[in-house]
């Protein structure tokens, strides 16, 4: 079968399509005839093995001169191909979506059963690739928002931040979104009450929660902006710079140092996939609360391209590679 792979950690330079072995679904495993899958950032640190602290931080995905996984790829949508021992609730033909480990870039994925779930009836394969790893870290970051809450997103206008100011939204809060001018009237669409353009305006107020997914600001800047009895949420965020040691996990390191000694409470969440926590996300789809916003598409053999997207132009909402059509 076709794949992206890669050896060796650097640019997108150093992804290439390749023939490589079918894979099987092993026990407890489905494989899966990939339709489409998405681009993250998290693809971008494990092709830079970025920040390197990470090398030795999780060797599932890092290895210490390249992946663990020559096969690139996380998230992904596309037909049942086969199941292996222990899977009774799937069936050969039915159309799923999930988040991989690694591997998705390709035509055929095996994959854990509970990192998948039926797609969304109402979305294109293309569309329900854009989903699992940015929406589900989105509702990871919000799952304590009530009605009524003021919000503040920072770096709303991204993968995670598309999503993050529907979700938010959807759970009745007041949404104040931030991101550049290019990306004012797409994040009033999504639900934000207010946009601030970070380009041309600065922040102001205190909220119930602050979300920061951009990672530009410094922890003391993002305190200031929330109520003493507020949450400041951080995830992620930090410019595809490369080549650093801690990268945005010094500010989510500083964040988890500062919890016992300032009043607002702060969150560094992870968001971990599971069969359930699609299932909540296909739910809220079909119920027309949520949508994924997607940037552009490219066919397989350019997934270098879009990867260097995302990295130079800080692409708008998701990146999505088409790998086999839906007939």
């Amino acid at each position: 079968m076709r794949a992206i792979t890669q050896q060796i950690y650097g640019s997108s330079a150093m992804l290439a399509v390749a023939e490589v072995g079918r894979p099987s679904a092993g026990a407890g495993e489905v494989l899966v005839r990939v339709h489409a899958a998405s681009v993250n950032a998290r693809d971008w640190h494990v092709m830079r093995g970025d920040p390197k602290i990470a090398r030795w931080m999780d060797r599932s995905v890092f290895g210490r001169r390249g992946p663990a996984n020559p096969v690139q790829g996380g998230d992904f949508s596309g037909t049942v191909e086969a199941v292996g021992d222990g899977v009774s609730d799937l069936a050969v033909g039915e159309e799923v979506f999930g988040e991989a480990v690694s591997g998705s870039f390709a035509e055929y994925l095996a994959v854990r059963r509970k990192l998948l779930d039926r797609k969304p009836a109402n979305l294109s394969f293309e569309e329900a690739a854009a989903v699992p790893l940015a929406a589900n870290t989105a509702l990871t970051c919000l799952r304590h928002v009530g009605d009524g809450e003021r919000v503040l997103i920072i770096g709303a206008s991204g993968g995670v931040g598309t999503f993050a100011v529907q979700i938010a939204r959807a759970r009745g809060a007041r949404v104040t979104a931030v991101c550049s001018t290019r990306n004012v009237e797409a994040a009033r669409s999504l639900g934000a009450e207010h946009v601030v353009d970070y380009t041309r305006d600065t922040v102001t107020g205190r909220y119930d929660t602050v979300l920061d997914l951009a990672g530009t600001r410094t922890l003391r800047a993002l305190l200031r902006l929330v109520e003493s009895t507020g949450t400041l949420v951080l995830s992620g965020g930090g410019n595809f710079d490369g080549g650093s040691w801690f990268g945005p996990v010094g500010l989510l390191a500083r964040g988890q140092l500062a919890r016992p000694f300032v009043k607002p409470a702060i969150r560094v969440p992870m968001a971990e996939q599971t069969s359930q926590s699609l299932t909540e996300l296909r739910e809220l789809i079909e119920s027309g609360l949520l949508r994924p916003a997607v940037d552009r598409t490219y066919p397989l053999a350019e997934t270098p391209a879009a990867i260097e997207y995302m990295e130079t132009e800080h692409a708008r909402a998701k990146i999505v590679i088409t790998i086999a059509s839906a007939g």
